[in-house]
């Protein structure tokens, strides 16, 4: 099922009675999420995503625009005649149910043309058990289970009525490293099985990058940027979006061109075609350095953290303004760590020039 927002918009009124101040948790967002695939809605905290996805449940009503599933319009109809399958971050499980029993209750309340009978909903119960491969837990209490086995069977729950979208609200947050990384593998699974439409909240940029088919990149209620996550990681748009991927951080560093030439403090770091001279702030990948006796970019060495196969070196530069810019180098490099400077080359297509005053991206490749 597509799902397509034209310029919803969602105002809550400012709560302060002295002075009150109204605030758009979500402003003009148009896009469209194409049948069958998993969108993650990305961005920090207060930025309008989960906002974004109530309005697209019908748990919140926007202020303007409209929400169509498919060709239908369903601004205007109840959560619970839209067909989709909700998860929260809380996984909302009924304690004294046991997953069975959990699974089932939303075929329960089912009535008219769509009410089943018992033996109907108990093969969905085991179609959705099995979806999720908890077959073997069915007759077990949410409280005998570790968080990702309830998750689990909050997402069966969710699929056992066949919903044609599937809204998942930072339904990892809860867990460990460990099973966030083995249970948004299994999301990914389920939804490639069962080709259901989703859309999956997050402030981890690693999680939405790892299991997304599109990325929506969101910063106070705007969307600021749509694609596919790699696609995005290598070609962000503005600054925020550039800052926002990437693990460590993008290196910022003050910088200029000048007759056609990219300039960091004192350093002539490569050549810049078709930008005029002026001031500009330059993001550099931490990935994008190559170490090189004679390479154009000279460092401080501050400090070299190996981690296995990489080895993270933290350095200075009069240019720069990230507190701790770091640069990643295979571990087996025998300059790292043994001189009072190091010098890099970079890779051009790990440099961004970024606009200081509004910070959008400045084209030169």
């Amino acid at each position: 099922m597509k799902v397509e927002l034209q310029h919803l918009t969602k105002i809550f009124p400012g709560r302060d009675k002295k002075n009150p101040v109204d605030v758009t948790a979500v402003n003009d967002m148009n896009f469209e999420i194409p049948d069958g695939k998993l969108v993650g809605l990305l961005g920090p905290s207060g930025c309008g995503k989960s906002t974004a996805l109530n309005l697209i449940s019908g748990l919140e009503v926007p202020t303007e625009g409209r929400v169509f599933f498919g060709t239908d319009d369903v601004t205007e109809l109840p959560p619970e005649h839209r067909g989709i399958g909700l998860v929260f971050q809380s996984y909302a499980l009924y304690p004294h149910l046991n997953v069975r029993q959990n699974i089932r209750f939303p075929l329960e309340n089912l009535k008219g043309e769509q009410k089943m009978s018992r033996e109907a909903m108990e093969a969905a119960v085991l179609e959705a058990a099995r979806v999720v491969q908890i077959g073997d837990l069915l007759d077990r209490k949410p409280a005998e289970m570790s968080g990702g086995q309830q998750q689990r069977v909050a997402i069966a729950r969710a699929l056992v009525k066949k919903p044609k979208v599937l809204l998942l609200d930072e339904p990892l947050s809860n867990l460990d490293a460990r099973l966030r990384l083995q249970t948004r593998e299994e999301i990914r699974r389920i939804q490639r099985e069962t080709g259901i439409t989703t859309v999956f909240v997050t402030h981890d940029q690693e999680e939405a990058m790892s299991i997304s088919d599109l990325m929506v990149v969101m910063k106070e209620g705007k969307v600021q940027q749509i694609g596919p996550p790699q696609e995005i990681y290598d070609s962000p748009v503005n600054l925020f979006v550039a800052k926002f991927l990437g693990t460590p951080q993008i290196n910022i560093f003050e910088g200029k061109v000048q007759d056609e030439r990219l300039i960091i403090g004192v350093d002539d770091l490569m050549q810049i075609k078709a930008v005029p001279d002026r001031k500009v702030l330059v993001g550099i990948r931490p990935e994008g350095f190559i170490l090189k006796e004679s390479g154009a970019f000279r460092c401080t060495p501050e400090a070299v953290e190996v981690m296995g196969r990489d080895s993270s070196i933290v350095f200075g530069h009069m240019g720069s303004v990230t507190v701790q810019p770091r640069a990643i180098i295979d571990s087996d490099n025998p300059l790292a760590g043994q001189k009072d400077h190091i010098c890099f080359d970079v890779k051009p297509r790990k440099v961004f020039l970024f606009d200081p005053d509004s910070g959008e991206r400045i084209s030169f490749l």
